[in-house]
Protein backbone atom coordinates (compact mmCIF):
# COMPACT_ATOMS: atom_id res chain seq x y z
CA UNK A 1 0.00 0.00 0.00
CA UNK A 2 1.15 3.67 -0.02
CA UNK A 3 1.47 4.95 3.45
CA UNK A 4 2.02 8.22 4.74
CA UNK A 5 3.14 9.60 8.07
CA UNK A 6 2.25 13.12 9.05
CA UNK A 7 4.29 15.41 11.48
CA UNK A 8 7.61 13.18 12.67
CA UNK A 9 9.21 16.48 13.25
CA UNK A 10 12.71 14.72 14.14
CA UNK A 11 12.50 12.16 11.29
CA UNK A 12 11.91 9.93 14.05
CA UNK A 13 9.75 6.69 13.05
CA UNK A 14 11.93 5.73 10.22
CA UNK A 15 15.02 4.90 12.92
CA UNK A 16 12.79 2.53 15.13
CA UNK A 17 13.51 -0.98 14.71
CA UNK A 18 9.48 -1.46 14.68
CA UNK A 19 9.51 0.64 11.49
CA UNK A 20 10.71 -2.97 9.49
CA UNK A 21 7.50 -4.17 9.78
CA UNK A 22 6.37 -1.69 7.01
CA UNK A 23 8.99 -3.17 4.38
CA UNK A 24 6.47 -4.36 2.07
CA UNK A 25 4.70 -0.82 1.72
CA UNK A 26 5.69 2.13 0.32
CA UNK A 27 6.40 4.57 3.32
CA UNK A 28 6.32 8.87 3.00
CA UNK A 29 7.06 10.82 6.23
CA UNK A 30 6.53 14.32 6.40
CA UNK A 31 8.48 15.80 9.02
CA UNK A 32 6.92 19.19 9.00
CA UNK A 33 3.58 20.21 10.27
CA UNK A 34 0.79 22.44 8.34
CA UNK A 35 -2.98 22.80 9.37
CA UNK A 36 -3.61 23.89 5.11
CA UNK A 37 -6.21 21.74 3.75
CA UNK A 38 -5.62 21.86 0.06
CA UNK A 39 -1.86 21.40 1.34
CA UNK A 40 -2.79 17.98 2.76
CA UNK A 41 -5.08 17.04 0.23
CA UNK A 42 -1.89 17.53 -2.00
CA UNK A 43 0.31 15.78 -0.21
CA UNK A 44 -2.03 12.48 0.47
CA UNK A 45 -3.62 11.98 -2.96
CA UNK A 46 -2.96 8.79 -3.56
CA UNK A 47 -2.43 7.52 0.10
CA UNK A 48 -3.88 4.46 0.99
CA UNK A 49 -3.03 4.60 4.56
CA UNK A 50 -3.21 7.49 6.85
CA UNK A 51 -0.27 6.87 9.98
CA UNK A 52 -1.57 9.57 12.45
CA UNK A 53 1.25 10.62 15.49
CA UNK A 54 -1.61 11.06 17.97
CA UNK A 55 -3.38 14.60 17.59
CA UNK A 56 -0.83 16.07 15.61
CA UNK A 57 -2.96 16.78 12.66
CA UNK A 58 -6.44 16.95 13.18
CA UNK A 59 -8.72 14.89 10.08
CA UNK A 60 -12.26 16.19 9.35
CA UNK A 61 -14.48 15.92 6.05
CA UNK A 62 -13.29 19.16 4.28
CA UNK A 63 -10.15 17.23 4.11
CA UNK A 64 -10.98 13.12 3.77
CA UNK A 65 -13.21 14.55 1.05
CA UNK A 66 -10.38 15.15 -1.08
CA UNK A 67 -8.54 12.01 -0.49
CA UNK A 68 -10.18 9.35 -3.15
CA UNK A 69 -7.70 6.69 -2.14
CA UNK A 70 -7.93 6.64 1.36
CA UNK A 71 -8.58 3.80 3.29
CA UNK A 72 -7.32 3.17 6.40
CA UNK A 73 -6.39 5.50 9.11
CA UNK A 74 -3.97 4.15 12.15
CA UNK A 75 -3.24 5.36 14.97
CA UNK A 76 -2.90 4.74 18.84
CA UNK A 77 -4.75 6.24 21.73
CA UNK A 78 -8.12 8.35 21.75
CA UNK A 79 -9.31 9.84 18.77
CA UNK A 80 -10.94 13.25 18.71
CA UNK A 81 -9.08 14.73 16.31
CA UNK A 82 -10.38 12.13 13.56
CA UNK A 83 -13.88 12.50 12.37
CA UNK A 84 -15.15 9.09 12.21
CA UNK A 85 -18.45 9.56 11.37
CA UNK A 86 -17.20 11.33 7.46
CA UNK A 87 -14.69 7.91 7.57
CA UNK A 88 -17.76 5.73 8.26
CA UNK A 89 -19.53 7.72 5.46
CA UNK A 90 -16.85 7.41 3.00
CA UNK A 91 -15.86 4.01 3.86
CA UNK A 92 -12.27 4.92 5.38
CA UNK A 93 -11.55 2.48 8.08
CA UNK A 94 -10.04 4.11 11.69
CA UNK A 95 -8.00 2.00 13.68
CA UNK A 96 -6.41 2.52 17.07
CA UNK A 97 -5.08 0.69 19.41
CA UNK A 98 -6.43 2.17 22.92
CA UNK A 99 -3.81 0.26 25.10
CA UNK A 100 -6.15 -0.40 27.92
CA UNK A 101 -4.29 -0.94 31.26
CA UNK A 102 -1.02 0.32 29.86
CA UNK A 103 -0.09 3.64 31.26
CA UNK A 104 2.59 5.89 29.35
CA UNK A 105 5.36 5.64 31.89
CA UNK A 106 7.35 8.10 29.46
CA UNK A 107 4.60 10.56 30.47
CA UNK A 108 4.94 10.16 34.16
CA UNK A 109 8.56 10.17 33.92
CA UNK A 110 8.12 13.78 31.89
CA UNK A 111 5.71 14.36 34.44
CA UNK A 112 8.45 13.88 37.42
CA UNK A 113 11.13 15.32 35.65
CA UNK A 114 9.08 18.66 35.50
CA UNK A 115 8.19 18.56 38.74
CA UNK A 116 11.83 18.50 39.77
CA UNK A 117 13.05 20.50 37.67
CA UNK A 118 10.56 23.54 38.75
CA UNK A 119 10.93 22.90 42.49
CA UNK A 120 14.61 22.94 42.36
CA UNK A 121 14.88 25.46 39.71
CA UNK A 122 17.27 23.17 37.15
CA UNK A 123 16.56 24.92 33.52
CA UNK A 124 17.33 28.33 35.09
CA UNK A 125 20.45 27.52 37.55
CA UNK A 126 21.66 25.21 34.31
CA UNK A 127 21.41 28.43 31.95
CA UNK A 128 22.80 30.42 35.00
CA UNK A 129 25.94 28.27 35.46
CA UNK A 130 26.53 28.29 30.87
CA UNK A 131 26.56 32.39 31.66
CA UNK A 132 29.53 31.69 34.48
CA UNK A 133 27.30 32.37 37.40
CA UNK A 134 26.95 30.36 40.53
CA UNK A 135 23.70 29.31 42.75
CA UNK A 136 21.38 32.32 42.07
CA UNK A 137 18.51 30.33 43.67
CA UNK A 138 17.25 28.32 46.17
CA UNK A 139 14.85 25.71 45.40
CA UNK A 140 12.23 23.48 47.61
CA UNK A 141 12.69 19.75 48.93
CA UNK A 142 9.55 17.41 47.76
CA UNK A 143 9.70 14.99 51.12
CA UNK A 144 7.11 15.78 53.55
CA UNK A 145 5.08 17.64 51.09
CA UNK A 146 1.72 17.20 49.66
CA UNK A 147 1.15 15.87 46.04
CA UNK A 148 -2.53 15.88 44.57
CA UNK A 149 -3.47 13.77 41.53
CA UNK A 150 -6.27 15.61 39.70
CA UNK A 151 -7.40 12.11 37.99
CA UNK A 152 -6.48 8.99 39.18
CA UNK A 153 -6.19 6.93 36.06
CA UNK A 154 -3.01 4.93 34.83
CA UNK A 155 -0.91 7.82 34.33
CA UNK A 156 -2.29 9.10 37.75
CA UNK A 157 -1.37 6.02 39.49
CA UNK A 158 2.16 5.78 38.52
CA UNK A 159 2.59 9.46 39.75
CA UNK A 160 1.14 9.33 43.05
CA UNK A 161 3.93 6.06 43.15
CA UNK A 162 6.33 8.53 42.56
CA UNK A 163 5.30 10.60 45.10
CA UNK A 164 5.35 7.80 47.45
CA UNK A 165 9.04 7.19 46.87
CA UNK A 166 9.95 10.51 47.22
CA UNK A 167 8.49 10.61 50.68
CA UNK A 168 5.08 12.86 50.04
CA UNK A 169 1.87 12.58 51.14
CA UNK A 170 -0.56 11.42 48.49
CA UNK A 171 -3.73 12.79 47.89
CA UNK A 172 -6.31 12.14 44.56
CA UNK A 173 -9.42 13.43 43.20
CA UNK A 174 -11.65 13.09 40.19
CA UNK A 175 -15.03 10.54 39.68
CA UNK A 176 -15.99 7.87 41.17
CA UNK A 177 -13.65 5.54 38.80
CA UNK A 178 -10.85 7.84 40.66
CA UNK A 179 -11.69 7.84 44.44
CA UNK A 180 -12.60 3.76 44.12
CA UNK A 181 -9.20 3.33 42.39
CA UNK A 182 -7.07 5.21 44.42
CA UNK A 183 -8.91 4.17 47.79
CA UNK A 184 -7.92 0.22 46.32
CA UNK A 185 -4.79 1.59 46.12
CA UNK A 186 -4.71 2.77 49.54
CA UNK A 187 -4.12 6.77 48.32
CA UNK A 188 -5.93 9.01 50.50
CA UNK A 189 -8.99 10.22 48.79
CA UNK A 190 -9.62 14.49 49.39
CA UNK A 191 -12.86 15.23 50.67
CA UNK A 192 -13.55 17.51 47.86
CA UNK A 193 -11.91 19.25 44.73
CA UNK A 194 -11.51 22.33 46.76
CA UNK A 195 -9.65 20.66 49.40
CA UNK A 196 -7.46 19.10 47.16
CA UNK A 197 -6.56 22.18 45.66
CA UNK A 198 -6.04 24.19 48.89
CA UNK A 199 -3.94 21.32 50.39
CA UNK A 200 -1.93 20.42 47.21
CA UNK A 201 1.94 21.53 47.53
CA UNK A 202 1.89 19.92 43.95
CA UNK A 203 -1.11 19.60 42.05
CA UNK A 204 -0.98 17.09 38.75
CA UNK A 205 -3.73 16.86 36.64
CA UNK A 206 -4.13 13.78 34.13
CA UNK A 207 -7.32 13.41 33.12
CA UNK A 208 -8.73 12.57 29.14
CA UNK A 209 -9.94 15.45 27.54
CA UNK A 210 -13.86 14.79 26.72
CA UNK A 211 -16.72 17.17 27.24
CA UNK A 212 -17.01 17.00 30.54
CA UNK A 213 -13.80 17.85 31.39
CA UNK A 214 -13.20 20.67 29.26
CA UNK A 215 -12.41 23.67 30.94
CA UNK A 216 -12.95 21.58 34.23
CA UNK A 217 -9.91 23.52 36.29
CA UNK A 218 -11.27 27.18 36.42
CA UNK A 219 -9.46 30.25 37.99
CA UNK A 220 -11.52 29.80 41.07
CA UNK A 221 -9.99 26.58 41.58
CA UNK A 222 -6.40 27.80 41.05
CA UNK A 223 -7.13 30.49 43.04
CA UNK A 224 -7.39 28.06 46.14
CA UNK A 225 -3.55 27.08 45.74
CA UNK A 226 -1.17 28.21 47.86
CA UNK A 227 1.61 31.01 46.62
CA UNK A 228 4.16 28.56 47.14
CA UNK A 229 2.26 25.63 45.56
CA UNK A 230 2.96 24.46 41.57
CA UNK A 231 0.46 22.97 39.22
CA UNK A 232 1.25 20.48 36.78
CA UNK A 233 -0.20 19.90 33.33
CA UNK A 234 0.90 17.10 30.96
CA UNK A 235 -2.88 16.05 30.21
CA UNK A 236 -4.34 18.28 27.50
CA UNK A 237 -3.99 22.27 27.65
CA UNK A 238 -7.76 22.19 27.47
CA UNK A 239 -8.75 21.17 30.76
CA UNK A 240 -7.98 23.93 32.29
CA UNK A 241 -9.97 27.24 31.12
CA UNK A 242 -8.09 29.41 28.38
CA UNK A 243 -5.78 31.77 30.25
CA UNK A 244 -6.88 30.83 33.72
CA UNK A 245 -3.74 29.43 34.58
CA UNK A 246 -1.49 32.72 32.76
CA UNK A 247 -3.74 34.78 35.29
CA UNK A 248 -3.53 32.97 37.92
CA UNK A 249 0.21 32.71 38.04
CA UNK A 250 0.09 36.83 37.57
CA UNK A 251 -2.11 36.78 40.72
CA UNK A 252 0.41 34.20 42.57
CA UNK A 253 -1.72 31.48 43.18
CA UNK A 254 -0.17 29.15 42.48
CA UNK A 255 3.42 30.25 42.61
CA UNK A 256 4.48 28.12 40.00
CA UNK A 257 3.70 26.29 36.97
CA UNK A 258 4.98 22.88 34.76
CA UNK A 259 3.30 22.77 31.21
CA UNK A 260 3.54 20.28 28.42
CA UNK A 261 0.33 21.06 26.37
CA UNK A 262 -0.99 23.68 24.66
CA UNK A 263 -4.27 24.54 23.02
CA UNK A 264 -2.65 25.20 19.71
CA UNK A 265 0.41 22.57 18.66
CA UNK A 266 3.48 23.09 17.39
CA UNK A 267 4.16 26.89 18.62
CA UNK A 268 6.42 27.26 15.65
CA UNK A 269 7.26 30.76 15.29
CA UNK A 270 4.04 31.85 17.84
CA UNK A 271 3.49 32.27 21.44
CA UNK A 272 1.66 31.13 23.94
CA UNK A 273 1.69 33.35 26.98
CA UNK A 274 2.32 30.41 29.53
CA UNK A 275 5.65 29.62 27.36
CA UNK A 276 6.74 33.20 28.20
CA UNK A 277 6.25 33.18 31.73
CA UNK A 278 9.27 33.20 34.34
CA UNK A 279 7.02 31.07 36.83
CA UNK A 280 6.16 28.76 34.17
CA UNK A 281 8.51 25.88 33.04
CA UNK A 282 7.47 25.11 29.81
CA UNK A 283 8.31 22.00 27.13
CA UNK A 284 6.84 21.26 23.74
CA UNK A 285 4.58 18.15 24.36
CA UNK A 286 7.45 15.78 24.94
CA UNK A 287 5.59 13.25 27.23
CA UNK A 288 5.83 10.09 25.14
CA UNK A 289 8.11 11.13 22.99
CA UNK A 290 10.92 9.11 23.76
CA UNK A 291 12.18 6.20 21.50
CA UNK A 292 11.38 3.06 23.80
CA UNK A 293 7.92 4.83 23.74
CA UNK A 294 7.36 5.36 20.02
CA UNK A 295 8.81 1.84 19.38
CA UNK A 296 5.81 0.67 21.25
CA UNK A 297 3.36 2.92 20.26
CA UNK A 298 4.33 2.60 16.49
CA UNK A 299 4.73 -1.51 16.45
CA UNK A 300 0.77 -1.64 16.85
CA UNK A 301 0.34 1.56 14.68
CA UNK A 302 1.69 -0.90 12.19
CA UNK A 303 0.42 -4.13 13.09
CA UNK A 304 -3.02 -2.16 12.40
CA UNK A 305 -2.10 -1.27 8.64
CA UNK A 306 -0.37 -4.79 7.77
CA UNK A 307 -3.54 -7.01 9.39
CA UNK A 308 -5.60 -4.28 6.93
CA UNK A 309 -3.85 -4.82 4.19
CA UNK A 310 -4.02 -8.67 4.75
CA UNK A 311 -7.74 -8.44 4.81
CA UNK A 312 -7.89 -9.11 8.38
CA UNK A 313 -8.21 -5.75 10.49
CA UNK A 314 -7.76 -4.72 13.58
CA UNK A 315 -8.77 -2.55 16.69
CA UNK A 316 -11.06 -0.86 13.95
CA UNK A 317 -13.49 2.13 15.12
CA UNK A 318 -15.99 2.11 12.84
CA UNK A 319 -16.70 -1.75 12.52
CA UNK A 320 -19.58 -0.70 10.21
CA UNK A 321 -17.60 -0.42 6.94
CA UNK A 322 -16.70 -3.52 6.70
CA UNK A 323 -19.90 -5.14 7.56
CA UNK A 324 -21.71 -2.79 5.53
CA UNK A 325 -19.64 -3.83 2.17
CA UNK A 326 -18.90 0.38 1.93
CA UNK A 327 -15.17 0.38 2.42
CA UNK A 328 -13.16 1.70 -0.36
CA UNK A 329 -12.04 -0.61 -2.83
CA UNK A 330 -8.23 -0.52 -3.86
Amino acid sequence: MLVAMLDDYCDTVRTLPCFAALARHHVSVFTDHTDDVDELASRLATTEALVLIRERTAIRASLLERLPALRLISQRSVYPHIDVAACTRLGIVVASDLHPGVPSYATAELTWGLILGAVRHIPEQAASLREGRWQTQVGHTLRGTTLGVFGYGRIGAAIARFGEAFGMRVMAWGGEGSWSRAAADGVEVAPSKAALFERADVLSVHLRLVDATRGIVAARDLALMQPSSMFVNTSRAELVVRGALAEALRLGRPGRAAVDVFEHEPLFGETDELATMQAALCTPHLGYVTMEEWDLQFRDVFVQVNAFDDGTPVNVVNPEVLTSGALRPR
